[in-house]
């Protein structure tokens, strides 16, 4: 009787095909079996590009007369410390009674080439290979995926790549880290007083990642602070009181001044006094409300994450490295709560995007977004979205976006509290895309006392939106940060280090809100004080 054989590329995710597939056989060393089909592993990668050496002897002492190294034909060869699990698979892929087997390994191209690489080696002949194409581990994903498995040679091209890549590395690490060696290392090890040759390493993506951070580095280390000095009024309309901002502007008595640091600041304080001085002599100190502009701004939820995007709101969260982040997902990956994590794509899948629901009410066994995932659902909200930038499948190469897949939550129980902190993260910008954007209203007011002007910025939120659920309790960093609806927020200030005027007065006061709805242009301000701040580049 024929069998299927399963590869997959870890033994944890071969458990997870048996159990979708209900293979209660025998289990033994390095695979399951049952009546009707095989599941395997490999334990990450099998084989390896071999060294030079295996070429030719001669190559194995490092000199310039052989560089550079590039053969006609690469040569690959088992990794010694996972030989045994080698010997396992490849006797299984070449056994008899197996007639088909299904390439089960990671979605993406480094999956695709353990495999190859494996097949490569076991010198596989006449089976039919088919490619399972999954995009989280759920029971119901692997069923699909297995039974939409393509034929092997359908991934040909993404295969191509996936060798390309490696010879790119192996001959750039290989004859550059060789030959700098010879040329610098004898320099290093004296400069460092090692006492040996120092082998200096280089690599496609390592060198020019090192080149960048020690670029940056220079940058810190030659950079100069320098001070500037603003004005600041302090304006008290109906003896509620705000800030606004010096600028300089037509009219001004610094206007394109030499003295200025920016439109904003002055280079020296002696400056920012003298202007101070010359505005407290103005008797009465009373502004001119010159212009005053009112509009609604609407805030649309961000796209759904993919890895990079993750990465970064993960370490601005929560400072971790952007390869915790990965480890931490692919663990949620495995556990079947999120879909597959190195994927560049930011948006779903037509595919998907029918069957959205299902995602949606999973959420509601997850307690901390249990009453958003039931509001999402009520609303009818997940039926249109189909038709709007969060399903493209033009931008979609191998994967969707990062999302919750609704099942696995008696996972969550076993979770650090740093991937449970994750998790709610991803499950948060989901669910935002099902919710109406954020609403503000933003006054902008600019006052003129002596031909100087100041400027001051509001923004009132009348309508939460998304944002409700978006915001991710105690984290460091709140990627949507909100104030409570109607409450008002001091939009002004640049990115220089003091120069954001984020305490602003009167900003949940709501009888201060409603006296920025009626001011009107021409309005005399009494200018209460002035301040100068300090700040530096």
């Amino acid at each position: 009787m024929s069998k299927s054989l399963y590869i997959a590329e870890k033994p944890s995710v071969a458990q997870e095909f048996a159990n979708a597939l209900k293979i209660n056989g025998r289990r033994s060393d390095g695979y399951i079996e049952s009546e009707q089909a095989i599941v395997t592993w490999c334990v990450g990668h099998l084989v390896t590009m071999s060294y030079p050496e295996c070429y030719d002897p001669k190559y194995k002492r490092w000199s310039l007369e052989t560089l550079p190294f590039l053969p006609k034909e690469f040569k690959y060869e088992v990794i010694p410390s996972v030989e045994k699990q080698f010997k396992i698979v490849s006797g299984l892929l070449n056994r008899p009674d197996v007639d088909t087997i299904y390439v089960c390994t990671d979605s993406g191209r480094e999956g695709e080439y353990i495999y190859r690489l494996v097949a490569q080696m076991a010198d596989v002949k006449d089976k039919a290979q088919k490619r399972v194409w999954i995009d989280s581990q759920t029971e119901e994903e692997i069923l699909r995926g297995i039974r939409e498995a393509k034929d092997e040679t359908e991934y040909d091209n993404l295969s191509a790549s996936a060798y390309l890549r490696a010879k790119e590395d192996y001959l750039m690490g290989i004859n550059f880290s060789r030959l700098l060696t010879l040329k610098y290392g004898q320099n290093i090890s004296n400069y460092l007083r090692t006492g040996k040759n120092t082998v200096i390493s280089v690599g496609r993506v390592m060198t020019c990642v090192m080149g960048m951070v020690i670029r940056r580095e220079r940058e810190i280390r030659d950079f100069v602070k320098t001070p500037f000095y603003r004005v600041i009024g302090t304006f008290s309309p109906q003896d509620m009181d705000f800030d606004g901002e010096w600028k300089s502007a037509p009219g001004s008595r610094y206007f394109e001044s030499p003295y200025l640091y920016k439109e904003n600041g002055f280079k020296e304080r002696k400056t920012a006094e003298a202007l101070t001085r010359a505005l407290s002599a103005v008797q009465p100190m009373n502004a001119v409300l010159q212009a005053i502009e009112k509009k609604k701004e609407t805030k649309n939820p961000p796209l759904l994450y993919n890895l990079a995007e993750l990465q970064n709101d993960c370490s601005k969260m929560f400072k971790i490295s952007p390869d915790e982040t990965l480890k931490v997902v692919q663990e949620l990956y495995e556990k079947k709560l999120v879909t597959y994590p190195r994927t560049d794509a930011r948006v779903l899948s037509t595919a998907v995007a029918k069957e959205i629901y299902k995602n949606i009410g999973g959420l509601k066994n997850f307690e901390p977004l249990a009453g958003f995932a039931a509001e999402a659902l009520e609303s009818g909200s997940f039926k249109g979205i189909a038709k709007t930038r969060y399903v493209n499948d033009k931008q979609i190469t191998d994967h969707y976006a990062i999302i919750p897949t609704g099942q696995g939550m008696g996972a969550l129980r076993s979770l650090s509290p740093l991937s449970a902190k994750v998790y709610e993260v991803i499950a948060r910008r989901f669910l935002s895309i099902f919710y109406p954007p954020a609403i503000y209203q933003k006054y902008a007011l600019e006052l003129v006392i002596d031909k100087e002007h100041f400027f001051a910025n509001f923004r009132v939120m009348l309508e939460a939106g998304y944002l409700k659920v978006a915001d991710v309790p105690g984290s460091k960093k709140k990627p949507d940060a909100k104030p409570k609806d109607g409450q008002a927020e001091n939009a002004s200030g640049d990115s220089e280090e003091g120069s954001a005027d984020s305490a602003q007065k009167n900003m949940d006061n709501p009888e201060f809100i409603a006296m920025l709805g009626t001011l009107k242009k021409g309005a005399v301000i009494p200018l209460k004080s002035l301040a100068i701040k300090e700040g530096e580049t």
